[in-house]
């Protein structure tokens, strides 16, 4: 059962599930998607079937046409989502990509303490997409117009990314964006990676218990140095999903729906 849009803390939301459930878990959409990215995991027979309650955010705000923060940097953005978490009772937080990185932020700052499930998050500014960097260096000379190019551009760019039955769907919700907010954000966001460096050490720090998951082709991935210290640090799990990219949760729904459940344990 699906309850009513609902906005807090400047963050517009989607409820579904059993409002009586044992379990609440908080949906983070990744840069330019909304919750219509969640979807098909929300779909998969063994979620329908648990005891859970989904807050789903219509995207990061700011992100798919929603209303901005005032403070879009990334230390706002997980304070304001751990208030929420809070409020909404949510035990458990999925993050994909840059909502990913909100999670992390959450649980390294203590506004949340766990489980996570990251998605294809990006520990560090090598280990991002090369997209963001490009248009944030071309934005200096030209404002917003390289985001509008990669706005009208998005659709062939990502026909190989996404399920064929959710593909046009899916590039619409990526459309619904604002190149002006991008701009802005995407300046915040690389910032953020410039000051904190790597930001695995601060995720075993944390000591919650997290799941990072990646696609087995992702553009996005994990430096050697990432990747021994997340191995060895025993809060953290790593996960790779076979046959999949940087959009695994629509690709491969039914294995990111167990890796949700084993956090839930």
């Amino acid at each position: 059962m699906t309850a009513p849009t609902t906005e807090r803390l400047g963050w517009v939301l989607h409820e579904s599930g059993n409002a009586e459930a044992e379990h609440a878990v908080l949906l983070l959409p990744g840069a330019l998607a909304t919750e219509a990215f969640y979807d098909d995991l929300l779909a998969e027979p063994a979620i329908a079937a648990a005891s859970i309650r989904f807050v789903a955010a219509a995207a990061l705000p700011g992100f798919g046409g929603t209303p901005a923060l005032d403070d879009v940097s990334m230390e706002n953005y997980a304070k304001t989502a751990g208030a929420l978490a809070a409020e909404l009772g949510c035990d458990v937080v999925v993050g994909h990509s840059l909502g990913g990185n909100v999670a992390i932020e959450m649980v390294g700052s203590g506004v949340f303490s766990g489980p996570v499930v990251l998605l294809s998050p990006s520990f560090s500014r090598e280990d991002e997409s090369k997209f963001p960097r490009v248009l944030n260096s071309l934005s200096t000379v030209l404002g917003h117009l390289p985001y509008s190019l990669m706005l009208k551009l998005v659709g062939p760019a990502m026909k190989n990314s996404l399920p064929p039955h959710r593909r046009d769907a899916l590039i619409g919700e990526l459309k619904k964006n604002d190149p002006h907010f991008l701009r802005r954000q995407t300046s915040e966001y690389l910032k953020y990676l410039d000051h904190a460096g790597s930001l695995a050490q601060r995720l075993c720090d944390s000591g919650v218990p997290a799941w990072v998951v990646f696609g087995d082709h992702d553009e996005i991935g994990l430096t050697a140095g990432e990747r021994d210290l997340l191995e060895s640090c025993s809060s953290t799990t790593l996960v790779t999903i076979g046959d999949a990219g940087h959009f695994a949760l629509n690709e491969k729904p039914a294995e990111t729906a167990e890796i949700l459940l084993d956090a839930l344990k």
